[in-house]
């Protein structure tokens, strides 16, 4: 096995020489050693003229495990080059599920061609998925699975997942159905540990199943086979009627889908399908300036109550030179309990009903996060502003109102944080809207109400 990680850099220069020099048989002889995802990510980084010679060097079962790592802009590539025969090779080497993320991702033109080499079985089983609501169980499942009756013996179930497994994503976990309604479930290895081959499947299967609806969202899928450790879970209709499975790797691809999107929304951002590479300046202008918009705009909010404050922060300079410091530690205070609360949220922790209870929690952390940040502030201001830099402006008047304002706006930060996630969860809107650069900007704006109004209490009457 070759350590792709150290060599990955040599691999490159290794097999541009041998493309070069013709050298057909070495080259395959490395790609063959290689998984497939790591041949994907050398494609990345290879002359694209390239890709397809190296491609059809490979044979067609480890070509076609290729194909579904590789980027949606270097499959339609390839399959503009491919004559239909090859077309077919790879379509009747592709599960069922791998083939409806390649068809999502492929325009028109190229879909119908996708399709019309396509065998009817398959072709059907598409259609049927594709009709499934976007980010639904029903849209990532695949319709391959081991399905054995309740009637059958050990020995005749064996004998079927040898004759039909072959064709299967996964054989590990076999579907027990009558009318094709799901009763029940039962491993290979409960089947292989059985102690008579002619006791029948009924007597040996689980009945407690648990299965997901066709629409059910595939954030929740994820959820649940990161709660039950499943490696597959069945789907059924309004029926009960057994349609497909979702397999372990389908649900990785959804963490990791949904955990990006909440990241890039947490950042600012519009969530975007393309990796960063492969991302143009033009498509990150896209995805950035909305946000950058918004809160600009929202923004000016703040220079108005700075504004409408002149004459106090005229009469008091000494609060100028303390505005960035409350609003960064509100902003991150905010921050902090937005994204603990967000997290619980999409783990299934809390609910909306949960929210007097998290609102509260909040409040007492916020309480001892606020003592403590103002007993350091009052220290740092009286030690460092006042007596090392000698500015006489800054009095312990001052000082109370820097750190009661912090305290406040802690307070304030921490509770908006927590409740504008699972205020908009409950209206159907994805909390992490309600993140970092949102929060902090409503935060920004009460952090200067919070201090001109203390100011204006203790030091302009």
């Amino acid at each position: 096995m070759i350590d792709f990680e150290e060599r990955r850099d040599e691999l490159l220069e290794e097999i541009e020489e041998m493309t070069r020099r013709k050298q057909y048989k070495a080259l395959r002889d490395i790609l063959v050693e290689l998984e497939p995802a790591d041949i994907a990510d050398l494609f990345d980084d290879l002359p694209e003229e390239m890709l397809p010679l190296l491609f059809r060097l490979l044979p067609k079962e480890p070509a076609a495990e290729l194909f579904v790592e590789l980027e949606p802009d270097v499959q339609e590539m390839l399959i503009r080059g491919f004559s239909n025969t090859e077309l077919k090779e790879v379509l009747d080497e592709l599960y069922v599920d791998d083939a409806v993320d390649i068809v999502e991702e492929m325009p028109a033109n190229v879909v119908r061609r996708i399709l019309s080499q396509a065998d009817p079985d398959m072709r059907k089983d598409i259609n049927e998925i594709l009709r499934y609501p976007e980010n639904s169980a029903g849209s990532i499942m695949t319709t391959e699975y081991v399905s054995l009756r309740p009637g059958m013996t050990v020995e005749e179930a064996i004998l079927r997942i040898r004759r039909t497994g072959v064709d299967k994503e996964t054989i590990y976990t076999c579907y027990v159905t009558k009318n094709r309604t799901l009763i029940g479930l039962v491993s290979v290895k409960d089947l292989l540990l059985a102690q008579d081959d002619d006791e029948t499947v009924d007597k040996i299967m689980e009945t407690n199943v648990i299965s997901v609806h066709t629409h059910t969202d595939q954030e929740e899928v994820a959820r649940m086979f990161s709660k039950y450790n499943f490696l597959a879970l069945p789907v059924v209709d309004t029926e009960n009627r057994m349609v497909g499975i979702v397999t372990f790797d389908d649900a990785m691809d959804v963490m990791e889908d949904e955990a990006t999107e909440d990241m890039e929304i947490m950042g600012g951002m519009t969530p975007s399908d393309k990796t960063y590479l492969r991302s143009s300046t033009f498509d990150l202008f896209k995805h950035r300036i909305p946000w950058l918009m918004l809160l600009m705009v929202s923004a000016t909010f703040t220079g108005l109550i700075i504004t409408h404050f002149e004459s106090a922060l005229a009469a008091q300079v000494a609060l100028t030179a303390f505005i960035p410091m409350l609003m960064d530690t509100g902003g991150n205070s905010g921050s902090q309990s937005s994204v603990t609360v967000i997290r619980a949220l999409s783990l299934g922790e809390i609910e909306f009903s949960d929210l007097p209870r998290v609102v509260w929690k909040e409040i007492r952390t916020a309480v001892l996060c606020g003592i403590s940040l103002a007993a350091a502030c009052f220290a740092k201001i009286m030690l460092v502003d006042r007596l090392m830099l000698g500015n006489k402006d800054v009095t312990c008047l001052v000082a109370l109102v820097v750190c009661a304002t912090m305290a406040l706006t802690v307070l304030v930060a921490k509770v908006i944080g927590c409740a504008l996630p699972m205020l908009a969860k409950k209206l159907g809107f994805d909390p992490a809207v309600m993140a970092s650069p949102f929060i902090t900007t409503i935060v920004d704006a009460l952090s200067l109400l919070i201090y001109f109004g203390i100011a204006s209490v203790l030091l302009l009457n």
